[in-house]
């Protein structure tokens, strides 16, 4: 009996032990996917914007923009990821291959909220208020912050120019 509890306590000792070895970083820990690294300083990027430190939000959008190339290639066609590389593409200034981003994107998944938000910000930046109105009409039904958003930009730029 003796030994039986002597085997046991060993058998115990060991396991705690592995489990504790493992706990340190020799990688247990889960890798943090290239999108998801994207999608964070993405967030960042914007406060920047926001606070008008356009130079930082600059750089980071073009940080986030690397990681999603290479979340693209690691897994093509991901809407999300198409969502966000039009995102950043478009921020930094080139609207034609953002839009190409956003159409990929909506081929995968035409209700896309996000990215016929995306694309409707897009259009109205480059003046194209009818297009930005068909995307206005694609989330009219969602119920969703993204129709509020782009409706009230197509508003604000209408009375802009009038």
């Amino acid at each position: 009996m003796k030994k039986l509890i002597y085997t046991l306590l060993i058998i115990i000792a060991l396991t705690n032990n592995s489990f504790s070895a493992g706990d340190n970083d020799s990688g247990s820990t889960a890798k943090v996917s290239n999108y998801s690294k994207a999608k964070n300083i993405i967030k960042a990027a914007k406060k920047y914007e926001k606070k008008g430190k356009i130079e930082k939000a600059y750089k980071k959008y073009a940080k986030a923009q690397k990681l999603l190339l290479k979340s693209n290639k690691e897994k093509p066609s991901q809407a999300d990821t198409l969502n966000y590389l039009g995102f950043t593409t478009r921020k930094l200034g080139d609207y034609k291959k953002g839009e190409e981003y956003y159409l990929l994107g909506l081929k995968i998944e035409p209700n896309h909220n996000g990215i016929n938000e995306y694309l409707g910000e897009l259009y109205v930046v480059t003046n194209r208020i009818d297009l930005a109105n068909e995307r206005l009409d694609v989330l009219k039904n969602c119920n969703c912050e993204e129709y509020n958003e782009l409706k009230e930009i197509i508003v604000g730029t209408k009375k802009s120019k009038y």
